[in-house]
């Protein structure tokens, strides 16, 4: 039986690949399959993954990008988790079973994410505070920036494809924006110890390919706020957030002189404060109602 499906998403990784399918087969978990999906690579991927034989399962597809990637290693999964690592981190031998112990005695819980270490160009190097890990109902925690990672993160299988996987259309941030959409609803289990290895600053890292991380963010924040998942803290938090954000935008693409793009998130801006006051007001009228009705009792 299958218990959890993992899932390599890898694009010309040839180098670094090769340890992260070790670390996984090296769990000392075993009830699980393990799923590498080449979003078309050129390099030599092709031929390292052949020579695991029938220890895993290789789709090759065309480039259409990380998110397709994972989503389409979950179509294929049969485990009741999912679990997700990037082809450049690595898993310490007990990360499955350490998870799956929390699991099975946290059994509400869907969703858990672990601690990790950090590896820049070989060196450890230590998180700044606001990259830090925690669980709960933590969807507020989650709106600055991604405090989730996928190498670190398994899913209950069933929940994943509910949420509809990761979004497509999102070239970067699209681990941010399903955290969002996973958080609103679901409470996070959190293992607090350090069992994926995350190692950065390699050259073909998505987070150096693309600038201006805020617009994704800012475009995830909108969708979530019109989703009508949030109940009306969440919804207030999340306007005052893309407040925040779109403000930068706009300063930024100002100074630089690109007047249409800073009209743009001028009049975003404009929008989400008419919401963010009204949904203000709302709240701040339940908070009365509440308060009289304690005090005829």
């Amino acid at each position: 039986m299958t218990l959890v499906s993992v899932i390599i998403p890898t694009y010309n990784r040839c180098t670094m690949l090769r340890e992260a399918v070790e670390s996984v087969l090296n769990q000392t978990f075993r009830e699980l399959e393990l799923i590498v999906v080449d979003d078309g690579s050129g390099d030599g991927t092709a031929e390292l993954l052949a020579g695991y034989g029938n220890s895993i399962m290789t789709i090759r597809t065309a480039r259409h990008g990380v998110s397709a990637a994972r989503n389409t290693g979950a179509l294929r999964a049969l485990g009741r988790w999912l679990a997700f690592l990037d082809s450049d981190d690595i898993w310490l031998p007990e990360k499955l079973e350490r998870q799956l112990e929390a699991h099975n005695n946290q059994q509400e819980k869907k969703f858990s994410h672990t601690d990790e270490v950090w590896l820049r160009r070989g060196r450890r190097v230590n998180p700044m505070k606001k990259h830090g890990k925690r669980g709960g109902r933590i969807f507020e925690w989650c709106l600055p920036l991604c405090r989730i990672s996928p190498s670190s993160a398994m899913i209950d299988a069933k929940l994943f494809r509910r949420l509809g996987g990761f979004d497509t259309r999102y070239r970067v941030c699209e681990d941010y924006e399903f955290w969002l959409r996973l958080t609103a609803q679901e409470p996070v289990l959190f293992l607090d110890r350090p069992l994926l290895v995350k190692r950065g600053g390699h050259d073909d890292q998505l987070s150096g390919a693309h600038w201006g991380f805020d617009r994704w963010r800012v475009r995830a924040l909108r969708g979530v706020i019109d989703s009508g998942s949030l109940d009306n803290g969440q919804q207030l938090a999340a306007l005052e957030e893309l407040l925040r954000k779109a403000a930068v935008l706009e300063n930024g693409y100002a100074k630089r002189g690109k007047r249409l793009q800073a009209l743009r998130y001028s009049r975003m801006i404009e929008a989400a404060e008419v919401e963010r006051d009204k949904l203000a007001g709302t709240l701040n009228s339940e908070v009365m109602q509440s308060r009289k009705g304690e005090g005829a009792e």
